[in-house]
């Protein structure tokens, strides 16, 4: 054990980031009482709303667009305090709560900082998380994982959190391996045509794809999207080139659209 505890670090310029952070408060907890819309928001009804700012968030980021960064996390602020504010004037919790139970979260699970415990690296840091959460009263390994996450994202962090207590491959090879099973499975419940076989051996070969994808260090949600990004850029090419020549896609063949695909992938920088 080391005598060298980290102490709890102090804000710079505290009261301006103290008057700051209780006037945004202010600003909604009068929006509250005097915004008509506001007034008739729940902790439900705006729910879905707090995704779409998450997304918005990891655009800017993913745009390398920090201005708008900066917007996007003051929109995520109002949400954490909206909900804050919400929760309070139903006796659920309030923002000082929230507070102090993310601080001792930071300082409980990282007793390697703040309580003078000796790691060798990060792999026992990892295991020390793991047993951490164990004593906050998880049950499992793969507590945690919202079931709202897109799909793609919630097989990659499914993964990732069994990885942490050992469950993975050990081999990126075998990984593949596995991804090529998956296929020929595929293609057998293809040729069955059963609707469920097909739709679970689908499944079975995206979640190979997605794990053979974390090997590598590509984030598979972030991959697709990237993909799909592409496509809606080279579409829109084809649909900008049939305006100049006055016709619609839908009179246009097959044939001529494939052309000015190809024209895309040249013209078109991802």
């Amino acid at each position: 054990m080391s005598d060298n505890i980290t102490p709890i670090p102090k804000a710079k310029n505290p009261e301006e980031i103290k008057d700051q952070f209780e006037t945004l408060v202010e600003i909604i907890r009068i929006l509250r009482k005097e915004c008509p819309w506001d007034k008739k928001q729940s902790i439900e009804s705006i729910a879905h709303l707090m995704v779409e700012e998450v997304y918005e968030t990891i655009d800017a980021i993913h745009n390398k667009d920090y201005q708008e960064l900066s917007k996007e996390l003051g929109d995520l602020l109002l949400h954490i305090i909206m909900h804050s504010v919400m929760a309070e004037e139903k006796g659920y919790f309030n923002l000082m709560d929230v507070i102090k139970r993310i601080q001792d979260k930071l300082i409980f699970r990282h007793p390697h900082v703040f309580g003078g415990l000796e790691v060798s690296g990060e792999e026992e840091v990892v295991e020390n998380w793991e047993n951490l959460k164990k004593k906050e009263g998880k049950n499992s390994a793969l507590d945690g994982v919202p079931s709202i996450l897109p799909s793609l994202l919630r097989a990659e962090r499914i993964q990732h959190k069994a990885s942490r207590v050992g469950f993975d491959w050990q081999k990126k090879e075998d990984v593949w391996i596995k991804v090529e099973e998956e296929m020929q499975e595929l293609k057998k419940a293809l040729l069955e045509d059963k609707i469920d076989n097909k739709t679970e051996e689908i499944g079975d070969l995206l979640f190979s794809i997605v794990n053979a994808c974390r090997f590598e260090g590509v984030v598979a949600e972030e991959s697709l999207q990237l993909t799909n990004n592409k496509f809606i850029k080279r579409f829109q090419y084809i649909e900008q080139r049939a305006k100049e020549s006055n016709k619609k896609l839908s009179d246009m063949t097959l044939e001529e659209m494939d052309a000015i695909w190809d024209e895309s992938k040249k013209e078109i920088k991802i």
